[in-house]
């Protein structure tokens, strides 16, 4: 592992301890970066006294699940996927800003203490650079996967969220990485879909039969307008909508 400084190898080792006095663990595991790193590892240290759990529901891309499933059915990780539905509670469906409580994402961290979750990542000082690159030199595919949020964040704060919406929102999404577009969110206003894609993307996103193809994609999936952010790909973009 050659392209490991001695403290990102120092931060390795320490994840691995941390690992091994917890004697067995589930992960939760969405196929990102992090838990990816993760459940490799721990895999690598107590081996069957491991299993990744990955929750499924709309707000998950399916492509999403079914990468999850494909690494751990490659290296023999035991897999548990778990059907929920946060759509049943309120402060989720209702979208307020302090949703992610409700499911694991930024407020989120605050309900895992609450129910005692460990953050072995974390505990042991890595960074999302030092996982990058220790997934790099492990041969994990997800070293260099573009940042993903939950489909809930392509919401306006206040706007309901509905299953049918999220599986738009989705199809949405994977029409534009099937052209192509790894970087890139949809989000939504009503009936309106606002793409973001990074600013050296838009020249081609905006030619005639890319721009169609994606009008005419999107007007079958239900939204009515069809549009693009000039300012570009950009994570939190639904904050600007909130009151200072």
């Amino acid at each position: 592992m050659l392209g490991f400084t001695d403290e990102q190898r120092e931060k390795l080792n320490k994840l691995k301890e941390i690992i091994s006095e917890l004697g067995s663990l589930a992960v939760g595991f969405s196929g990102g970066v992090d838990s990816t790193l993760l459940v490799a590892v721990a895999h690598e240290v107590l081996g069957d006294r491991v299993i990744a759990v990955t929750g499924v529901d709309a707000s998950v891309p399916e492509r999403e699940v079914n990468e999850a499933k494909a690494f751990c059915e490659a290296r023999g990780i035991r897999h548990i996927l778990c059907t929920v539905d946060p759509l049943k509670e309120e402060g989720y469906r209702n979208n307020s800003p302090d949703r992610c409580y409700f499911c694991k994402h930024g407020p989120g961290l605050k309900a895992a203490a609450e129910l005692s979750v460990k953050s072995p990542l974390r505990e042991a000082g890595l960074y999302k650079t030092d996982i990058r690159l220790i997934s790099k030199e492990m041969g994990l595919p997800t070293w260099s996967k573009p940042a993903y949020a939950c489909l809930a964040s392509r919401f306006v704060y206040g706007e309901e969220i509905t299953e049918k919406k999220l599986h738009m929102i989705d199809h949405a999404e994977q029409f534009l990485i099937e052209r192509g577009f790894l970087e890139e969110r949809v989000r939504i206003h009503g009936d309106i879909a606002r793409i973001e894609v990074p600013p050296a993307d838009i020249p081609r996103l905006a030619s005639d039969e890319i721009r169609e193809a994606v009008h005419e994609e999107f007007k079958k999936l239900g939204f009515l307008f069809v549009t693009l952010d000039l300012k570009g790909y950009r994570t939190g973009s639904m904050n600007a909508t909130l009151k200072i």
